[in-house]
């Protein structure tokens, strides 16, 4: 191929076509336990986590209720993924041996967010979400009806793999996955880049500014028991007790059961089998949906 500037947009054109087909037809999880929050700066406030609000019969005047505000702030990141095509490779026409690469960027930038949050997901043991707390905890503090400071917990004890029960029933997640800027497919490819003039190298690559962050951890339940009948009952029973502050019912519904490859099959016979163990009818047959995903392995 000659190298002039119509046919190097043509190449590129073509890379990006790739690049897109892969990313759009790439499996994805992450929005399966995250909300999209879209961002227009460096990073974004979210003070209405954790608020609560319930409705009184209307006497008199509207009254306003008074919401504990918290300063939970998410940052936005910048990521990149850059790949390099010889320009001996243009120049003699072997181009399209790259097209594999294109298609596997295409691929790892619709993987990235998942990678962000069930990262995240996973790290809830040990990283602080809105309380000050951390987001799977013994004592997250909680205002009772009499006006003191109760503890509760989202968190089940144990030495085995993690597993997690969600309540993705509600606009609000688990998990924020804020958006900054998309991933884009970017060129240098210009004779007279540096690159090209010192090491004979066109770049591709793809740049997206985005992060995660904890949302509420009133709808996320983590456990390292072992994944039985007794335990997810257990779980279950926690997330749908639940109370907010002033002892108001949260009508937490769990309905997403996170797991390990390991856990995969254990999940399957919890929630999709007709029979328990014992041979006994199972009682939590679709109960929840099952996700397994290597990404909290």
């Amino acid at each position: 191929m000659e190298i002039n500037r119509a046919n190097l947009r043509n190449l590129f054109t073509g890379y990006n076509t790739v690049f897109q087909q892969a990313f759009d037809g790439a499996p994805s999880d992450w929005q399966r336990v995250a909300m999209t929050v879209p961002s227009t700066t460096s990073q974004e406030v979210y003070p209405w986590l954790g608020q609560t609000t319930r409705f009184r019969e209307w006497i008199g005047d509207r009254v306003i209720q008074n919401l504990t505000s918290h300063d939970f702030t998410i940052k936005n990141k910048p990521f990149e993924n850059t790949i390099g095509v010889d320009r001996e490779a243009i120049e003699d026409d072997s181009y399209g041996i790259y097209k594999p690469v294109f298609a596997q960027l295409g691929l790892d930038a619709a993987q990235h967010p998942n990678e962000l949050v069930f990262s995240l997901l996973a790290q809830g043991m040990s990283s602080l979400c809105y309380d000050g707390q951390y987001f799977f905890d013994t004592d997250h503090p909680v205002v009772k009806s009499d006006g003191t400071i109760g503890s509760v917990s989202n968190v089940q004890a144990g030495t085995g793999p993690t597993w997690y029960l969600l309540d993705m029933t509600r606009i609000v997640r688990p998990v924020i996955m804020q958006q900054r800027k998309g991933y884009n497919f970017v060129a240098m490819d210009a004779e007279t880049d540096e690159a090209v003039f010192s090491s004979k190298q066109f770049r591709y690559g793809v740049d997206a500014r985005c992060n995660v962050g904890f949302g509420l951890w009133q709808l996320a339940y983590a456990s390292k028991a072992d994944l039985t009948e007794d335990s997810y009952e257990a779980a279950r029973a926690a997330m749908t007790s639940l109370v907010g502050d002033n002892g108001r019912p949260l009508g937490i519904r769990p309905s997403l059961l996170v797991v390990p490859p390991s856990l995969e099959g254990t999940g399957r016979k919890l929630l999709q089998a007709d029979a328990n163990p014992y041979g006994a009818t199972n009682v939590w047959k679709s109960s929840a949906e099952l996700l397994t995903t290597s990404w909290i392995s």
